[in-house]
């Protein structure tokens, strides 16, 4: 079931409101998830009921994609902006300190978020921001290039397209090592879903200075990366466990950019076991603390 939520975000020009919409289920301790640029929420959909057996799971669309607008004037699509509503949006859900997992864009702000302390642990899939300028140009161009395919393609021939395996290949074989697997449907939304992004531009712009450098300290990290991964390539993933360094890095055999289609089982026990991770720390202070 999904809703909106609106909140308001400090501005140069003063508090601006934002709504985003979401969509929440299971019970647990809260997990958000954070989708990647010009995706949407349903991205998470074939490992959401797996991972609400355990967790409370808030799926967002980002502002500016899915469901979500794009943000007022004076709020800029950049890593302190994003990271101040995704933090306001904890706060308005009452959600605490949650677990967060994200994709590409959402992996870079799920580690921006735990950098800032504002959630218990990080699972990042095939995280932004770990590339070479080389890299980054790259992924930048392939991007704009499905954006302008999707702009370009009549919906009667995307839904015809997604009829077939060959056609859902061609339209998602750069993000899916196992585009076949996607269903019609699901291949035609987040075709459009990209097509529409009021946010896709103003949020590709922000990125082009974009590198996380810094460790995220006294947060428990999961890094896992697709091993097809054709978008951000494979050996990033190398570069950001020399960045975080206490990071587990997870390779995800068969997995492309956005894993969760490829390997819905694998990828969940990748977000449970991150999560986890957290708990039994903070159960294992308490024993400490008792004991003394």
């Amino acid at each position: 079931m999904s809703a909106t939520v609106s909140f308001e975000v400090t501005s140069p020009h003063g508090p601006q409101r934002v709504t985003l919409s979401y969509a929440r289920v299971g019970r647990g301790e809260p997990l958000l998830l954070l989708h990647g640029i010009g995706h949407h929420r349903q991205a998470w959909d074939p490992v959401v009921d797996i991972l609400a057996t355990e967790r409370e799971v808030i799926a967002v669309d980002l502002p500016g994609f899915g469901a979500s607008g794009k943000l007022p004037d004076g709020l800029a699509h950049d890593l302190p902006t994003m990271n101040a509503a995704l933090g306001a949006l904890c706060r308005e859900l009452e959600l605490g300190r949650p677990h967060v997992a994200g994709n590409s864009l959402g992996g870079l702000l799920a580690l921006e978020l735990g950098r800032a302390k504002l959630v218990r642990s990080v699972t990042a899939l095939s995280p932004a921001g770990f590339w070479t300028q080389a890299e980054r140009r790259y992924a930048f161009g392939v991007l704009l290039g499905m954006r302008r395919i999707a702009e370009r393609l009549p919906l009667p021939l995307v839904e015809r397209l997604a009829r077939s395996a060959a056609g859902r290949t061609a339209l998602t074989s750069t993000i899916y090592a196992r585009p076949a697997r996607r269903s019609p449907e699901a291949v035609v939304a987040e075709t459009l879903a990209l097509k529409h992004a009021e946010g896709f531009f103003e949020t590709l712009r922000a990125g082009r200075a974009v590198r996380f450098t810094d460790p995220v300290p006294g947060v428990p990290v999961t890094v896992a990366w697709g091993a097809k991964d054709r978008l951000l390539l494979p050996r990033q993933g190398v570069r950001a466990k020399q960045t975080i360094p206490h990071a587990r890095l997870v390779r995800l055999p068969g997995c492309g950019h956005v894993p969760m289609n490829d390997d819905p089982a694998l990828v969940a026990r990748v977000i449970l076991d991150g999560s986890r991770a957290r708990t039994a720390a903070a159960e294992t202070a308490q024993v400490d603390a008792a004991a003394s």
